[in-house]
């Protein structure tokens, strides 16, 4: 590859799976948040100049749901403003970007797997910036694949499973939602598809025009684990393996609630199915079953 990849997030779930992979396509280089601080566009723009990479991967975000809706000047300046400075800079240098946003750009409503070209309609201030930064980025005319994803989880960082594993030791009775409806993302296996998907353009790319070799498959892409629960149901198959691993262990059961039961500042989509239809016909790549992932991550706690 003729250039660098500068990847954001590092110390994140994803980010921290794609500074692994990655490395076999050459120089990585991953700036430190005084390095390059997202919620400061000038920071942002002076890093790519600097660096002139030949992708940017950005899976970096503000992802504190809740308190996005009292700090959402931060959040739209790291999801949205910060995504549209990495997608002019990139334009200007013939780079290409690989984008990680969410499910959450959907209200939720129905049953149905959401398909990357319908309506969106977020319902928290989390889901609109990022939303924002989707558009921020198409907009930009920067070569780019946008990356919806969902309950991404994984053995490092915090994230869902931890949480409930170290809960149901600790306690009796766990009360969890029981009617949103979707399905964990092992980080992995995003940082792998997203290597594979470099790959792919990589080899149909003439030499200089990585841009060219991206135009006809950029855009938006669902890349979230395959199959369905709740986040109740996540939470009962995840302490059913601990108790099978541990029998003499005393953990909590788990109660079925609503979501009315469980306020938050931010709302959160009732369906969160995405269809990943798009990414497995144009790259080939099917996500793993969640049922399949949490076994590999399990293993590793």
């Amino acid at each position: 590859m003729s250039g660098p990849i500068l990847l954001t997030g590092v110390t994140g779930q994803v980010g921290g799976e794609l500074a692994q992979v990655l490395k076999s396509y050459g120089e990585v280089i991953a700036p430190t948040r005084s390095e390059m601080n997202l919620a400061d566009v000038t920071s942002v723009r002076k890093t790519i100049q600097s660096i002139r990479p030949r992708w940017i991967v950005n899976p970096a975000a503000y992802t504190a749901v809740d308190k996005a809706e009292s700090e959402p000047e931060l959040a739209y300046a790291i999801n949205a403003e910060a995504v549209g400075a990495i997608g002019e800079e990139a334009y200007r240098i013939a780079a290409g970007v690989i984008h990680f946003s969410t499910d959450y750009v959907f209200a939720g409503t129905g049953s149905a797997p959401f398909r990357e070209e319908d309506e969106t309609g977020p319902v928290s201030v989390y889901g609109a910036s990022k939303l924002a930064g989707e558009g921020a980025l198409q907009r930009s005319g920067a070569a780019c694949l946008i990356f919806r994803t969902s309950w991404v989880y994984g053995a490092t960082g915090k994230n869902f499973l931890k949480t409930i594993l170290k809960a149901a030791r600790e306690r009796e009775r766990l009360r969890v939602v029981a009617d949103q409806n979707g399905a964990p993302t092992w980080s992995r296996d995003l940082a792998r598809m997203t290597s594979e998907v470099i790959r792919q353009i990589e080899s149909s790319a003439r030499p200089g025009e990585l841009a060219e070799a991206l135009a006809s498959r950029q855009g938006i892409y669902h890349a979230a684990g395959a199959g369905e629960t709740t986040w109740h149901g996540f939470a009962v198959e995840a302490i059913n393996r601990l108790r099978e691993r541990h029998p003499e262990a005393r953990l909590a059961e788990v109660d079925a609630i609503t979501t009315a039961e469980y306020p938050t500042p931010a709302r959160r989509p009732l369906n969160s199915r995405l269809s990943c239809d798009r990414l497995a016909k144009t790259f080939g790549w099917k996500m793993i079953d969640w049922h399949d992932s949490l076994r590999e991550v399990m293993a590793e706690l």
